[in-house]
């Protein structure tokens, strides 16, 4: 398999389950070539990195699509319950996706843990690949430490 890891953060997760930062034009049809079926975007239409018609793009590329945006300064349970429906859908194989593979990442740790069960420093150290969101330095941003630190909670 020729995984696509030029796309920004790339990661494999498991068989059925990668995840990216943005996404080029050419990158749904580079998706649907190392089998991804759906894919799930996590970021903003109006963000100036955000991939231009993207629900076409997917379309042409045979790839069924769902958006759940979610705002970087306000993630909510809202959009997480989205997420975990949106994943569990079925068992095809998935990309998910925002701009840098910060949102993806956070919702991946506490889907590891709460419904993966996974150790909580094993999906820790998973996301801590791409980002630290809970940091406690001037880089940190509030609502992603809350985010992150909720896991267990409904």
């Amino acid at each position: 398999m020729n995984e696509p890891d030029d796309i920004r953060n790339w990661q494999r997760l498991s068989d059925r389950i990668t995840t990216s930062g943005k996404l080029d034009p050419a990158d749904p049809q580079r998706l649907a070539e190392i089998g991804v079926k759906r894919v799930i975007n996590l970021a903003l239409d109006d963000h100036p990195e955000a991939l231009p018609d993207a629900e076409a793009l997917m379309a042409a590329a045979g790839l069924e699509y769902t958006h759940i945006p979610v705002p970087f300064d306000a993630p909510a349970s809202e959009h997480y319950t989205a997420f975990v429906s949106a994943l569990e859908a079925d068992d095809t194989p998935v990309h998910i996706h925002c701009i840098m593979n910060f949102r993806v990442s956070a919702f991946f740790y506490r889907y590891h843990v709460e419904a993966c069960g996974m150790a909580e420093g094993e999906a820790r150290a998973l996301m801590e690949r791409v980002w630290v969101p809970h940091r406690t330095d001037e880089l940190a941003v509030p609502p992603w430490r809350a985010f992150v630190e909720r896991v267990g909670e409904a």
